[in-house]
């Protein structure tokens, strides 16, 4: 994993954000020769968490769809639910 100092991150960002794009490798940000942070590509941003917080919103969703099915009330209107999944997605 490449490093950069944050004094040099200020500094030449545009041109850690190109190796990031081009190698796809995580870059660890160090302050003071700590490690204080980690610069990783969208797609490995994506892959990792927003689509997994995707399938688990999809998950929740088929859940509360089959509990309706099965005649069990939901403990929200789908009103409520409709909110909820609005207020989640802004």
């Amino acid at each position: 994993m490449k490093s950069v100092d944050a004094l040099a991150l200020r500094q030449s960002l545009g041109r850690v954000l190109k190796a990031l794009e081009r190698d796809g490798a995580p870059v660890l940000v160090e302050r003071r020769r700590r490690p204080a942070a980690v610069l990783i590509s969208l797609r490995d941003y994506q892959e990792r968490f927003a689509d997994r917080d995707a399938d688990e919103r999809r998950r929740e969703i088929v859940e509360r769809i089959n509990a309706t099915r099965v005649g069990t009330r939901p403990k929200q209107t789908t009103l409520d639910m409709l909110r909820r999944l609005r207020a989640g997605s802004e």
